[in-house]
């Protein structure tokens, strides 16, 4: 008797990634599901980081340049009162003596400043090369790695919510920004700490929060009606 043949899948599927896993370990997860078809992802998250991560299935893994070229939208949860080496939670925190303690008014004027084309220096726990190796590998060996300043550019930037010492803030932005820069960067402007406690995805491109998919509704094998059709990409691509 014939063995079936497995269902040739295209498409995308975005899925909500909770905190810790990382991106690749989702890449994994979904290939598995799609009968080991290849995948890939439009764009890391870091393993603290939640939300949209946009995974292409088959044919539409030639799609995610394209997708990664796409601006992106976060939320952030940045505690002022210290700091780490990465700029998130998972580094010890060091505390900061802080002289005065930002007003609401100064902490919206700090954060406006980063609106538009900055320079920004990549966190040095990230996939930068620096002198031929990636800056996080570097860092790991606790080598001192400086990351010169590039360009990055914010289309919009707001102040959530505000209370002493957490700051919540949106950001719309182009590929190549760093959010755990921003709560680095930030903290100097104010003379404070900054560090993120959360980070959220809320949007890539086109692709959001409400298309997609918690990893414990995911079925054991995910069928074409599962995935969003090439034609369907296409539009949010356009």
């Amino acid at each position: 008797m014939e063995q079936a043949s497995k269902p040739l899948l295209v498409g995308v599927i975005v899925i909500d990634k909770p905190r810790g896993p990382t991106s690749m370990s989702m890449v994994n997860l979904v290939r598995r599901k799609c009968h080991k078809t290849k995948t890939g992802h439009a764009g890391t998250l870091d393993p603290l980081a939640t939300g949209v991560l946009v995974l292409g299935v088959g044919k539409m893994t030639k799609k995610l340049g394209q997708m990664m070229d796409t601006d992106k939208r976060y939320t952030t949860v940045i505690d002022l009162s210290a700091t780490t080496r990465g700029h998130d939670a998972e580094g010890e925190r060091e505390e900061v003596e802080v002289a005065r303690i930002p007003t609401r008014e100064k902490v919206d004027d700090a954060v406006a400043t980063f609106s538009g084309e900055i320079m920004q220096a990549p966190p040095i726990f990230s996939a930068v090369k620096v002198d031929g190796h990636r800056a996080y590998a570097s860092a790991r060996m606790g080598k001192d790695v400086k990351i010169e300043p590039r360009k990055a550019t914010v289309h919009a930037i707001e102040v959530l919510k505000y209370e002493w010492p957490i700051v919540t803030i949106e950001v719309a932005c182009a590929k190549g920004f760093y959010v755990r820069a921003l709560a680095r960067d930030l903290g100097k402007a104010l003379g404070t700490g900054g560090y993120c406690l959360e980070i959220r995805r809320i949007e890539v491109g086109r692709f959001t929060l409400e298309m997609a998919k918690q990893l414990e509704s995911l079925p054991e094998f995910l069928t074409q009606d599962d995935l969003l059709s090439p034609d369907q990409v296409e539009q949010l691509l356009l």
